[in-house]
């Protein structure tokens, strides 16, 4: 058995990812975000998660472990965010620097870091150089690829994202390979649920919401074949229909002001997906827990920040592959 170390844990998807195989186990979780803490406790009921900021976590305080890995906050570099990356005002950008402040003491035999595929481009190319820099300065070899999960997870999102495997070992670093492309036999049909009534919550409803959103959505999807539905989304001041069959990529401010809303039409109305769906569609079990007492907007905010697990389980298969 493989030990882990978990940093920016969120609610567990990477850990989710790499334990399914069941030669990792997670025995150290670093979350700030207390709600998503939560949501990672209630899933692994054996992890107490360090709730502390990075900043204040001493090497002395994380275990000697095999693995790390990390879905370093993004919003610094990404399309949705400001694009700041290191020079980002609330900090985030830099803390990629904490991330390898852990490799540099723990030194473990392998690396995984999670970010939006936008870090390959940011800044000219110069965020990213940065960052692989400072790991080979560790000594480690490192390989990057930019994954989606309707071509590399069997998941119904487009939803591209880079990932970095880092090796301390040479001979380790040259017998892993990256997963290659599977067919997309998981339908939208599958993990939402286009024939059932939900909470009255989720719909639209004329007047419901300022403006003419609800106008807006009942035109946009007035030719709606419900057999073979499409997925919506409101941007702000307009309806954006995705045509490939798939969930746009979902994003933390789901929920919040109604932009990026991913929104279907069934035969009881237009409605947002739900939580549960959205975890649906990053490959998160029917099983997995969600706080009965958070808001939907934080649950939200939970899917969109994560992970789709099916790619993590993928590449860690590869890494058990290569480490073995």
């Amino acid at each position: 058995m493989y030990n882990v170390a978990s940093f920016f844990a969120g609610i567990g998807g990477i850990d989710l990812g790499f334990e399914q195989t069941g030669e990792y186990k997670t025995i150290y979780a670093n979350e700030f975000d207390k709600y998503a803490s939560e949501t990672f406790e209630l899933n692994f009921p054996s992890i107490s998660v360090d709730k502390r900021d990075i900043h204040c976590v001493s090497v002395k305080d994380v275990p000697q472990v095999d693995v790390i890995i990390g879905g370093f906050p993004c919003q610094a570099f990404s399309i949705a965010g400001y694009r700041q990356g290191f020079k980002d005002e609330k900090g985030r950008g830099e803390l990629f620097f904490e991330l390898i402040r852990m490799l540099k003491s723990k030194k473990p035999r392998v690396a995984l870091f999670e970010n939006v595929k936008n870090l390959v481009g940011h800044d000219k190319g110069n965020t990213f150089r940065v960052i692989c820099e400072e790991l080979s300065k560790l000594g480690y070899y490192y390989t990057y690829q930019v994954l989606n999960a309707m071509n590399f997870g069997n998941i119904p999102q487009n939803r591209e994202r880079i990932y970095i495997v880092a090796f301390r070992d040479i001979d380790d670093f040259n017998k892993f390979t990256w997963p290659l492309p599977i067919p997309l036999t998981v339908d939208v049909k599958d993990i939402i649920d286009f024939t059932g009534k939900v909470d009255e919550k989720y719909y639209y409803t004329k007047g419901k919401y300022k403006g003419d959103i609800y106008e807006q959505l009942v035109e946009a999807t007035k030719n709606e074949d419900l057999n073979n539905p499409s997925i919506y989304q409101w941007r702000r001041k307009y309806v954006r229909q995705n045509k490939s069959g798939v969930v746009p990529t979902l994003t933390a401010n789901q929920g919040e002001g109604g932009h990026n809303v991913c929104i279907v039409k069934t035969k009881f109305g237009l409605r947002k997906m739900t939580p549960r769906e959205c975890f649906n569609a990053q490959g998160f079990p029917k099983s997995y827990i969600l706080p009965q007492d958070q808001s939907d907007t934080r649950l939200y905010k939970q899917a969109g920040n994560s992970v789709c697990v099916p790619v993590i389980n993928r590449i860690a298969l590869n890494i058990l592959k290569a480490i073995k």
